[in-house]
């Protein structure tokens, strides 16, 4: 298809003329209709039908076939302008396509060739649909039987459309790995494990229970999402004695996904894994915060001397990292990521790139936190973040989305991810769940607590983790949102799904659900706890409903899943997990399922 430069450019300054007068290089149109339509023609050739008329050959200026017409010498006709060189105009038709067999990294273009400045337009096909652009979403995508009526209808209608096969793909050579996840772990206010996890979400249940012990009994708000066993119960007295609370849970999430990965109990080296190649992440705000408040109460009751020798390493928060190290023998790194509300996406994302770029092999990735104590409550309480609902009424108080959402529950618990290389972990032929695709991250830079309410920051990230997956906005299927509950969060992150999804956030190509209703607000595990979610809803292809939202709220305009689980959609391959934190953190981590056809 050709747009040459002379007729693309050719000024337009339509004046009448005799029929007589027209020469070969006249852009003319026929009546004051096709002036008014942008519908020219450049006369080709004239010879003279009879002393009454003369026969004329068109072509449209951006090229197409050619059309004969006979018109009286004393008629009139409209001309452009004069002299372009018709040799330049090409002649060519659109093919027929009724034959041809699509395939997604197709692409078509259609211009509209009888106006001399119209734009070619180009459509991609992806997932079985024809789209004018894979990131921006302001158009219906077009069916294959469409275009087919396009190409049927150019010749006739002065359009060109061409149709351009997506080239055979070469082998990439080097770059970056391909992470996939391999094994899940998790430990929450529905229960120890992942599949009490699964479960709850699905049944709808949750895990939000009133605090009855002393020390909360004057908190304007008693209720939490707390995990329903005692951690310490579940690991060796002497061991549990050196982590805190925050790491306990970790340790138990971490165990969990090695074995849900095919690895040997005891670690690395049981494993016949090399230790230096294996790594952690986990994000944490503060990890255990109860330890550094129970040694101060010791220091005034008993003195210095009263003051566990443990209590600083117990305090930090790269203790669950270190006590995951310890317990599987982990020597290539154990990191601690600490971006509020983020932390434990950012930890994965880290791991991710770890991994992408040779660092270590595999890596346990995730987050944990155990911050459910009378002072982190109570000045939450003071910042008026908390729900004030309580659970008389069978309801969650977490209402992420809903209409009557007044704040969000505090939680403690941890997710774990077993990330891996591919190729170390097709070698050893584990259970691939989905590839750990992408991530992407962004600062609002708006308020210390409060979020941006334009959303601009996080749809920043969210485009950012698709383009790192690769892939394009209309390949996202899924979402589990970050959604505390809070008035103004819920706001900004619907009106930036809103922004980057356009008309599929609300046409049910993108379902969007959010667990802080099942579990409270997880602080720096959330992330993890929710990634291990987001897994499973690829993985079993049900998105798991939104607890707690009776009746969403009209100005969030998402399609939210609710009441019951909905089956994932099958055009599509990329969901989305969001995390959102105090001072402006956003992170967005991008999983693609397996089994589905990529197209670069």
């Amino acid at each position: 298809m050709s747009n040459s430069s002379e007729t693309s450019e050719v000024p337009i300054n339509p004046h009448t003329v005799g029929v007589a007068e027209v020469i070969p290089g006249d852009l003319v149109a026929l009546s004051a209709g096709d002036v008014e339509r942008q519908r020219w023609y450049v006369v080709t050739h004239t010879l003279p039908e009879s002393p009454e008329t003369i026969r004329m050959s068109l072509r449209p200026p951006l090229g197409g076939v050619d059309r004969d017409v006979v018109l009286g010498r004393e008629g009139t006709v409209t001309v452009a302008c004069h002299r372009l060189d018709v040799a330049a105009v090409p002649r060519l038709s659109s093919p027929p396509l009724d034959d041809v067999a699509f395939r997604d990294g197709d692409r078509v273009g259609s211009v509209r060739a009888v106006d001399p400045r119209a734009v070619e337009v180009t459509y991609v096909r992806r997932w079985g649909a024809w789209h004018r652009d894979l990131d921006v979403c302001a158009e219906e995508p077009v069916t294959d039987s469409e275009v087919r009526g396009w190409a049927r209808d150019a010749d006739r209608e002065g359009y060109v459309v061409r149709h351009h096969p997506r080239p055979a793909r070469e082998a990439a050579a080097g770059g970056p790995r391909r992470v996939v996840v391999t094994g899940l772990g998790a430990v929450t206010p529905l229960g120890v494990g992942v599949d009490e996890l699964w479960r709850g979400l699905l049944d709808g249940r949750h895990g939000i229970r009133e605090l009855d012990g002393d020390e909360f009994g004057e908190l304007p708000v008693r209720v939490a999402g707390t995990v329903p066993v005692d951690p310490a119960a579940l690991l060796p007295r002497a061991a549990a004695r050196r982590m805190n609370r925050a790491a306990q849970f970790a340790v138990l999430a971490a165990r969990e996904a090695w074995a849900d990965a095919g690895f040997v109990d005891g670690g690395t080296r049981e494993s016949g894994l090399a230790p230096e190649r294996v790594g952690v992440s986990l994000g944490a705000i503060l990890g255990d915060a109860s330890v550094l408040v129970g040694g101060d109460r010791k220091l005034r009751e008993k003195g210095p001397r009263g003051v566990s020798p443990l209590t600083t390493p117990m305090t930090v928060p790269s203790q669950a990292a270190s006590q995951v190290s310890l317990d599987l023998h982990i020597t290539g790194e154990a990191r601690t990521v600490t971006s509020a509300c983020a932390s434990g996406t950012e930890a994965i994302g880290q791991a991710i790139d770890r991994i992408r770029y040779g660092r270590v092999d595999v890596a346990l990735a995730g987050g944990a936190e155990a911050v459910v104590t009378p002072a982190i409550m109570a000045s939450f309480a003071s910042m008026r973040a908390l729900s004030q609902a309580g659970l008389e009424d069978g309801r969650s108080p977490s209402r992420p989305f809903a209409k009557d959402r007044g704040g969000f529950v505090n939680g403690e618990g941890a997710g774990v991810l077993v990330l891996e290389a591919e190729e170390h972990a097709l070698a050893r032929g584990a259970r691939i769940y989905c590839e750990a695709a992408g991530w992407g991250l962004s600062a609002d830079a708006h308020h210390m607590a409060a979020p941006d309410p334009s959303g601009s920051g996080v749809a920043l990230a969210l485009r950012r983790a698709v383009r790192d997956a690769g892939g394009h906005v209309v390949d996202v299927v899924h979402v589990n949102a970050h959604a505390t509950a809070t008035v103004e969060g819920d706001l900004a992150e619907a009106g930036a799904l809103r922004a980057v999804f356009g008309n599929r956030s609300t046409s049910g190509a993108v379902p969007v659900t959010a667990l802080k209703g099942h579990l409270g607000h997880l602080q720096g595990a959330a992330g993890g706890v929710e990634a291990v979610a987001t897994v499973l809803t690829l993985h079993h292809g049900v998105v798991p409903p939104t607890v707690g939202c009776a009746e969403v709220d009209d100005d969030v305009r998402l399609d939210v899943v609710t009441v019951a689980p909905r089956e994932l959609p099958g055009s599509g391959d990329l969901a989305l997990s969001n995390s959102f934190g105090f001072g402006g953190h956003n992170a967005v981590l991008a999983l693609r399922r397996m089994g589905r056809e990529r197209v670069e």
